[in-house]
């Protein structure tokens, strides 16, 4: 197997996950459970995914590299391909979304401050939606049948 098909691979098992968790997990977890109960479990939920996607993540950015200097080499294309901006756009959405959005929401949550909970979450569930449909177009581009 190629590093393409193997990223291919990894970018197709994260969308699977970013989409299990906004569409079954996180809304199962609230059907059932306290709010307040389904709220850890979906922050621990994300936070798995956060740490597993980044590792994802990396390991797509060095195949991908890889093929993109290739590709240069060749005069092929660009050591900075689509497909390389996709995985650091992906990447960021990660780092702002969990690392940096999370830790506010928590401040938020504990009692009146300069930000509000309901827009952090906003801002949270669109980065993470929107590093679903960058992970989506990721393994799309990659699985794609070309040399």
């Amino acid at each position: 197997m190629n590093g393409r098909r193997v990223a291919a691979v990894l970018a197709g098992l994260w969308a699977g996950a970013i989409a299990a968790i906004a569409l079954i997990a996180a809304p199962a977890g609230f059907a059932i459970l306290q709010r307040a109960e389904a709220g850890v479990l979906a922050g621990l939920l994300f936070q798995r995914e956060a740490y597993a996607g980044l590792a994802l993540a990396v390991v797509m950015l060095l195949l991908v590299k890889h093929k993109a200097a290739g590709d240069a080499a060749t005069g092929r294309g660009s050591v900075f391909s689509a497909d390389l901006i996709l995985v650091l756009a992906a990447m960021f959405c990660t780092i702002v979304g969990y690392f940096v959005i999370q830790p506010l929401m928590q401040q938020a949550r504990t009692g009146p401050g300069p930000r509000s909970f309901a827009a952090l979450h906003g801002v949270s569930a669109v980065l993470f939606g929107a590093k679903g449909l960058l992970a989506m177009v990721l393994a799309w581009r990659l699985s794609a049948d070309r040399a």
